[in-house]
């Protein structure tokens, strides 16, 4: 099947692009380029022996799209095409809201056009309130977000399921992320932020490297066993794989239905830091800095429903992420601008 990856230059879209080409998909990927490279697409033809086909372009240029979907015969559109840093997007929320949600009613748009109404949309764990009890499954509240960002995947869900209310020939899968690290075990694909990382990985990495001079760890008072922030981190090969299974579902129902790719496990920061610096023999210094406005002390998936209707689970461990992290960052010390 050919199918249109918005945003398929990005670290979550390129490794997605490898895992459909290797199911037997065409990826047709449409990126407009500003955080990203379009040298993570030469990785996924070193990686799989296939060249995705490439429009550059902002997803919200829509005669742009309407010749995409004349030239190819589009059977299902993975839509990661947004901004995404939760601190830009307090700064600039009318560039987050305009960005993310225009692209999405673009799309759609364009998709209704060309008959095409299977669509995955690209969410985040962020859409769950804060006060929810853990872990969090697909029924728990939803809304009260806390920066823009959040807020622009809340209304992006409501949008598509307000769009298979009133078209129910459409199927949408809506897959929240927990936080995507690691890289493809080839060392040639990973993350590769333009800019001051605003993950944690990357920052353990581009520290480990050199080119920052210490880890800053927000906070050490919090109610966990060591006092610093809990997240579900999920591999990126795996949360790829997540959209692959979720296609074969797209196929065969109607609707809307959410789904959350995690691992239904907790790690902490310095955990994370340890077990870096464990697996792969590297010193990671670090400074305990204050707490950030908004963060949690916990927060992780409960993954049962992925399991049990899509048939996808995680096959990768914390231990796993920090090798295939550093196995990238140490021979792309620059990332992609080699």
């Amino acid at each position: 099947m050919n199918i249109l990856v918005t945003g398929g230059a990005g670290y979550i879209g390129s490794h997605t692009c490898v895992s459909l080409i290797e199911a037997g998909h065409t990826p047709i990927v449409v990126d407009n380029l500003s955080n990203s490279s379009e040298e993570s697409l030469n990785r996924v033809a070193r990686i799989t022996g296939v060249q995705p086909v490439f429009y550059k372009g902002d997803v919200r240029d829509e005669a742009l799209l309407e010749r995409v979907f004349s030239r190819h015969a589009i059977g299902c559109a993975i839509h990661f095409a947004g901004l995404k840093a939760v601190g830009e997007s307090v700064a600039k929320p009318l560039d987050y809201y305009g960005n993310n949600l225009g692209a999405t009613i673009s799309l759609c748009r364009v998709m209704c056009a060309h008959g095409v109404k299977r669509l995955i949309f690209s969410s985040s764990a962020t859409v769950y309130a804060g006060d929810n009890e853990l872990p969090l499954r697909e029924t728990s509240r939803t809304g009260d977000c806390s920066n823009p960002y959040g807020w622009t995947k809340y209304m992006g869900e409501q949008i598509l399921r307000d769009l298979t209310v009133s078209d129910p020939e459409w199927s949408v899968v809506l897959l929240r992320y927990f936080n995507p690290i690691g890289a493809h075990p080839s060392g040639l694909m990973g993350e590769d932020p333009t800019d001051i990382p605003n993950n944690l990985m990357p920052y353990i990495t581009q520290t480990a490297i050199g080119r920052r001079p210490h880890l800053n760890v927000f906070g050490n008072d919090y109610p966990t066993p060591d006092g610093t922030g809990v997240r579900d981190y999920i591999h990126v090969v795996d949360l790829a794989k997540g959209h692959v299974a979720a296609i074969d579902y797209l196929c065969s129902h109607t609707g809307a239905e959410v789904f959350n790719l995690g691992t239904g496990k907790g790690c902490s920061v310095l955990e994370m830091v340890k077990t870096f610096e464990d697996a792969n023999g590297i010193p990671v210094p670090y400074r305990i800095a204050p707490r950030r406005p908004g963060d949690l002390a916990e927060f992780y998936a409960d993954p049962a429903k992925s399991l049990a209707v899509l048939g996808w689970q995680t096959r990768h461990d914390i231990g796993d992420m920090c090798r295939d992290s550093w196995n990238w960052q140490s021979k792309n010390p620059k990332g992609y601008r080699e």
